[in-house]
């Protein structure tokens, strides 16, 4: 069993599997540009990543700092503890000891393993233990009705290996996992669809919608066929200039919502100032960039969702390279706004960037 520290000295961090060493890059950067010092450790397709501080300060101040909405890899921040090595006869006592050594309490305990096969199979595990760690840890008086919100989270990445971390109000991700997971409307063309629903959860409060999605907005997507996209905003009533040589589908023109424009999604302007602009087409993230500038700098929407298809290495360096051109460009361009951008559940080898004009 490792050594157990009655402090937390790390972060910890889950992402999707295969993106630990973009993960681990952005984290060595943001945390270096906070005046922090340590050092990012992962293996490889593990879906986490573990940030060692190497510094004196609490690490809870550095976690603070560090706003989960800011980063673009990471599903979940948490504050931790030195990872457990079970026995299998005996496995929650350690547990038990490492909680009540660190001081911790809390009043929810969240059971959660990593975004991969051989995390999904310990779920049987998992519920056998539930209930009665929650019964010997409010024994101990670390599991209590009122902890100003801390939660608990145990990083299950085998039978025999579990992870504590606390995650705190304000600065985590609400959903286990950090995962949203939607259901696929059956109507909609293509599960795309859900990459840009998702979207709206991340970037647009909820009790904004009405107001910033509304019925009888103009939006135009660009690369739209066979229309993923264009299904989601004809699903809250927007009229929609669908931009693509490819076919659409039929019932979605049914609607009376679409208007199908056979061009060339980089050249095409729109007649007049739209509240959306979507974008999912499959280039270069850089020429990307460049056309969603372009639309901005001139106000043609007010808001804006599109993917950065990213390439196989060197991602975060990518992102940030687009991202800095376009908040360079905006600002020259005299443009306020606010960028936005998430590796969302539904993305793979992609992010999904949001801009919205404030003024």
């Amino acid at each position: 069993m490792e050594e157990k520290s009655p402090l937390p000295d790390r972060l910890l961090f889950y992402c999707r599997p295969g993106f630990e060493v973009d993960l681990a890059a952005e984290i060595d950067s943001r945390v270096s540009g906070l005046g922090w010092s340590g050092q990012a450790e992962y293996d490889p397709h593990a879906g986490y990543v573990c940030f060692h501080v190497s510094d004196e300060r609490s690490v809870n101040l550095l976690q603070r700092d560090l706003r989960l909405e800011e980063l673009i890899f990471a599903r979940q921040s948490l504050v931790a503890l030195p990872a457990l090595t079970l026995s299998r006869e005996n496995r929650l006592s350690p547990i038990i000891e490492q909680v009540v050594a660190s001081g911790w309490s809390f009043d929810a305990i969240w059971h959660e393993t990593p975004d991969t096969n051989d995390g999904k199979s310990l779920s049987g595990l998992i519920k056998a233990l539930k209930r009665p760690l929650e019964s010997m840890l409010k024994k101990r008086g670390a599991l209590r009705r009122k902890a100003a919100g801390r939660r608990l989270h145990l990083l299950w990445s085998d039978g025999d290996r579990v992870q504590l971390g606390m995650s705190f109000p304000g600065n985590r991700s609400e959903l286990p996992g950090g995962i949203r997971r939607l259901r696929f409307p059956h109507a909609a063309p293509s599960r795309s669809t859900l990459k840009l629903e998702e979207a709206w959860h991340e970037f647009v409060p909820r009790d904004q919608w009405d107001e910033r999605l509304g019925e009888g907005m103009q939006a135009a997507d660009l690369g739209a066929a066979p229309g993923g996209w264009t299904w989601q905003l004809v699903a809250r009533g927007m009229n929609v200039f669908a931009i693509d040589n490819g076919p659409m589908d039929k019932t979605l023109m049914a609607t009376g919502l679409v208007e199908h424009l056979r061009e060339d999604g980089f050249v095409w302007e729109p007649p007049g100032r739209l509240d959306w602009l979507v974008c999912d087409i499959v280039d270069q993230p850089s020429r990307v960039t460049a056309m969603v500038q372009r639309w901005l700098e001139r106000r043609w929407c007010r808001e804006a969702v599109f993917n950065l298809k990213l390439p196989m290495k060197r991602r975060w360096e990518e992102v940030t390279r687009c991202l800095s051109r376009l908040e360079a460009a905006l600002h020259d361009a005299g443009v306020r706004a606010e960028i936005r951008c998430r590796h969302l559940y539904h993305d793979r080898e992609e992010v999904t960037v949001h801009v919205r004009l404030l003024d």
